[in-house]
């Protein structure tokens, strides 16, 4: 991890002073790393000995920071990770130019590796976030959204990197082609678990844990899981209240959230997070039994205990 910041600081180096800035602003905001943690564990526990697993980490790193910097924009955040978000810091404009500056050096950065299925991997991958992005547009503030197209959502905006990182790593290992689609389930299963206990978060965390403010689904328009089961099984006063919120992007947050949970639907959502926690651990069980086997399958119970 030491030796992919060193990679991650050097490649986001810029003769344009506001880049530099708004990078170094970044990677101070500190983050889990997890989708490089992935790709840097997979490989290590495939027998990879190459250091060209910190170059791609990278590249898996800037992909998923810059939809985070398009995601505030378009979200209207103004908090992440417990501090101002960039586009709160230096405005709509730097903040967007900034994640096409790590797209594009992360389109480099790919070049160099000179591995054409890697390229088409994470090509897709691009695609299929964006893809995602427009998706989760087209819900806000619709309280018709089903389980289904929040999952789809998902599958996409989250999942993906983390399918690709792990993918990526048995690809640069030479892995056959059971254990890279072994590989690839593990991180798609994690990624789904991981999105729906940050749902979860949303409703049941707490605001200087998170680093952000409880209800930001809520307040932003979007149906996740908690809330599409509260709808599923609520009384027709409640779903009014749910609706409403939804629609308008407010409401009372606490009345909302207490709907939630007197319905079970924390519990719902956290059981769906746990079963994909328990298909990423069986996934990944054909790696060899190491150290990094043993980290995989640990981040697959972190992924659904954290609290943060």
């Amino acid at each position: 991890m030491a030796a992919l910041d060193d990679v991650i600081r050097a490649r986001l180096d810029s003769d344009v002073a506001l880049i530099r800035t708004i990078a170094d602003y970044i990677i101070g905001a500190g983050g889990k790393r997890l989708r490089p943690a992935l790709l840097l564990l997979t490989a290590r526990g495939l027998g990879y000995e190459g250091a060209g697993h910190h170059q791609l980490a990278a590249v898996i790193e800037f992909i998923h920071t810059a939809t985070l910097l398009h995601d505030d924009v378009v979200d209207e955040s103004d908090l992440r990770r417990g501090r101002a978000t960039a586009n709160a810091a230096f405005g709509n404009a730097a903040s967007v130019l900034v994640g096409d500056f790590l797209y594009s050096r992360s389109f480099q950065m790919m070049v160099e590796v000179g591995s054409l299925r890697v390229m088409r991997i994470l090509a897709d991958a691009t695609n299929r976030i964006a893809e995602g992005e427009v998706l989760q547009l087209l819900n806000v503030h619709d309280p018709s959204v089903t389980e289904q197209r929040y999952m789809q959502v998902i599958e996409r905006k989250t999942s993906t990197l983390f399918e690709a990182a792990c993918r990526i790593a048995a690809v640069l290992s030479g892995a056959n082609a059971e254990v890279e689609t072994r590989c690839a389930r593990y991180g798609a299963a994690l990624g789904s678990a991981f999105q729906i206990v940050d749902d979860v978060l949303d409703y049941s965390g707490h605001t200087e844990d998170l680093g952000k403010r409880l209800g930001d689904d809520l307040r932003e328009g979007k149906s996740t899981l908690p809330l599409i089961h509260a709808l599923s099984c609520a009384s027709t006063s409640q779903k009014a209240v749910i609706e409403e919120a939804i629609r308008d992007g407010g409401g009372d947050f606490r009345q909302v959230a207490e709907i939630v949970r007197s319905n079970g639907s924390i519990a719902y959502a956290q059981q769906r997070a746990d079963v994909l926690a328990t298909s990423a651990a069986d996934a990944i069980s054909v790696l060899p039994k190491t150290p990094y086997q043993r980290a995989l399958i640990n981040l697959s119970t972190f992924a659904v205990a954290r609290d943060r």
